[in-house]
């Protein structure tokens, strides 16, 4: 049987969300139906609303959903009704990437994560007055009251834990934080930089403070993040809005460079800074995401001190292992999130949009 429930759905590109009812598939093998008690409002949702992502419209975004497994379908194990669960991206499990423990790098992301709208057979999983919707998006498609969930979406979590603290840790958050432990790996004394500290960049600047990093420079152009960064553990900040970037990360490090950058704002003249910003041996990780086919210029000979730019998808996460270990550092304290969240019900959807495109918002969670 199928379910009626409530989603958010963007009818075109650069229209806003349309709240309405919407039919989910009952679910099939390798699928479980989630009654959604939080979502995350991330940038790469905006970008698909906006259409600077191809996705199939009209259609419903959203994931970073966290909430609690109803049913599941056949060939369905580790989740069963009454879970408590984060929803993160998909993946075949079938490549070689994904079996050697990097599913954010399956060789078929793009097409079941971010601009399919099917599942892999190119059957719809939502409908609405019996026309197919654009949906599984991330596996998911969360920006509804129940989504239906792809089995390798499914991360199951500690009960205790408020999943509306935790819904973030399916995207951005493990995407901060992996640039960081996955790639950088931080040594002792090292300098560490974070441009943009957005919900991705504060979660890089968590990370890097749970490190031996001597120095943890946050980058911004809001005087308000920055301050929440050095509360987050940034030992040093920029505003550049204020002052020459370049000049003033030269100053920070003694003229040496710093040992790794994480990108989070998209903008390639931004990039291109930190690119020039880096050690000899320094390394530059991408994670800010614009327009598909975007470029950006670079002096070649200036990489040639051993310098490395880095692409990141998702943090490089397994998400079975990696989310359930940052739930508990959350549950612990030690990871605080709530710094980042401000919490909107499902109905505010189109004002939360409207604070985060203004930056008054890091982390805007929808509830429901």
């Amino acid at each position: 049987m199928t379910t009626t429930t409530h989603a958010a759905v963007v009818e075109s590109a650069g229209a806003p969300f349309t709240l309405c009812d919407v039919e989910l598939d009952a679910p099939g093998p390798g699928e479980a139906l989630v009654r959604l008690v939080a979502t995350g409002l991330c940038h790469t949702d905006l970008a698909v609303a906006s259409g600077a992502l191809p996705f199939p419209l009209p259609g419903v975004l959203g994931h970073e959903g966290a909430g609690v497994v109803e049913a599941v379908g056949p060939d369905v194990t580790g989740v069963e009704p009454g879970d408590h669960v984060v929803l993160s991206f998909t993946s075949c499990g079938d490549c070689c990437n994904c079996r050697d423990g990097h599913p954010a790098y399956c060789a078929t992301w793009l097409p079941l994560n971010l601009i399919g709208g099917r599942r892999a057979d190119g059957t719809s999983t939502i409908s609405r007055d019996g026309s197919p919707l654009g949906g599984h998006f991330f596996g998911q498609s969360s920006f509804a009251e129940c989504a239906l969930v792809d089995r390798r979406s499914l991360v199951k979590v500690d009960p205790d834990v408020p999943l509306e603290r935790i819904a973030p840790l399916g995207c951005g958050v493990q995407t901060g934080v992996g640039a960081v432990w996955k790639v950088l790996k931080p040594r002792a004394g090292s300098t560490l930089v974070v441009l943009g500290a957005g919900a991705v960049g504060l979660s890089a600047v968590m990370a890097a403070a749970l490190t031996p990093a001597a120095r943890i420079i946050a980058v911004d152009r809001f005087a308000e993040r920055l301050t929440i960064a050095e509360e987050l553990g940034a030992t040093h900040t920029v505003n550049a809005a204020e002052s020459d970037l370049g000049d003033t990360l030269a100053a920070l490090t003694g003229g040496l460079g710093a040992d790794g950058i994480v990108e989070t704002t998209g903008n390639v003249a931004v990039l291109r800074q930190g690119a020039d910003a880096l050690a000899a041996r320094g390394t530059l990780v991408v994670v800010g995401a614009p327009p598909f086919g975007t470029e950006v210029a670079l002096d070649v000979n200036g990489l040639l001190p051993g310098k490395r730019i880095v692409g990141l998808t998702l943090g490089d996460s397994e998400t079975q292992t990696f989310i359930p270990a940052l739930v508990q550092l959350v549950k612990e304290g030690r990871l605080p999130l709530h710094r980042l969240i401000s919490t909107y019900p499902f109905t505010g959807i189109d004002q939360a949009v409207r604070d985060m495109n203004a930056g008054k918002t890091i982390k805007p969670v929808l509830t429901f």
